[in-house]
């Protein structure tokens, strides 16, 4: 069969030997997909079809070359972009090699919380956008919270209202408001509305935290999350929901006040 790295050069250098039928004769041509993309991509296939599960322990670099055909580079170039994907995870030793692995919701939510976060800073996605977005999710989010949430739920959305003998500071504050909104989503039991609200959630909340907000702005939110508590609590969806949409309402202007802030802030920078 030849050397498996010759081959596997070959086959990522390909390209198309008349590269000007696409502009001359309307015949589309398309570009080979270098050999590790492909190699990457068969393995993701396994791991997404189950054949590989999670926790299995991937062949040595040299058996994966051997089976694929190409070099040990490109296997660990392929191993490197599924390690990017978080779809495997790799430690050294005797004991160590590549283990299959599943990305976290965590993990997810951080990575369009860093992109979404990008957007906004580059003026790419709007307040309005943002807002929009949430609403968008966390309002049917608790609508379902009220009719799947379990006792436990409750009890966690409980404990993130603080009790109001309590002085917390502002970054504390913002703690309990951060995880009322997670424990919301979670007892929504949809993961999808989880990955999506989170990092709209977290940017907004970075923003507004920057501002200066009495005790009587964060007392109001104790309200409001108290308010959304019950319905969910009484299993009333359409309570829920209103009882949110109320809350994304109240904090629309807030909002604005701390966007206009940060942006005046930027433009004498």
């Amino acid at each position: 069969m030849g050397d498996p790295a010759e081959a596997d050069a070959e086959t990522a250098d390909v390209r198309p030997s008349t590269p000007s039928l696409g502009s001359k004769q309307g015949v589309a041509v398309r570009r080979v997909r270098k050999a590790y993309e492909q190699v990457a991509d068969q393995l993701r296939e396994l791991v997404m079809t189950g054949e590989l599960t999670p926790g299995q322990r991937l062949p040595s670099e040299s058996v994966l070359a051997t089976d694929f055909g190409v070099s040990r580079a490109t296997i660990r170039e392929a191993l490197r972009v599924l390690a990017a994907q978080s779809l495997i995870r790799t430690s050294k030793g005797a004991t160590g090699g590549s283990f299959v692995t599943l990305p976290t919701v965590d993990y997810i939510s951080s990575f369009v919380h860093a992109n979404v976060n990008l957007l906004t800073e580059t003026k790419l996605v709007t307040l309005e956008e943002l807002l929009e977005a949430r609403e968008l999710v966390e309002v049917p989010a608790a609508r379902l919270a009220a009719v799947r949430r379990t006792d436990e739920d409750v009890e966690r959305l409980r404990a993130t209202v603080p009790d109001e003998a309590q002085r917390l500071d502002t970054s504390e504050e913002f703690t309990h408001n951060a995880e009322f909104h997670s424990c919301m989503l979670d007892a929504s039991r949809n993961t999808l509305l989880t990955v999506s609200a989170q990092p709209i959630f977290s940017v907004l909340q970075t923003n507004l935290a920057r501002s200066t907000l009495g005790r009587q702005f964060h007392r109001a939110i104790h309200a409001h999350h108290l308010k959304i508590l019950d319905a969910v609590e009484a299993g009333d969806p359409d309570g829920a929901e209103t009882e949110m949409r109320d809350h994304l309402e109240f904090l629309r202007p807030w909002y604005e006040k701390a966007w206009k802030r940060a942006a005046s802030g930027r433009a004498r920078k």
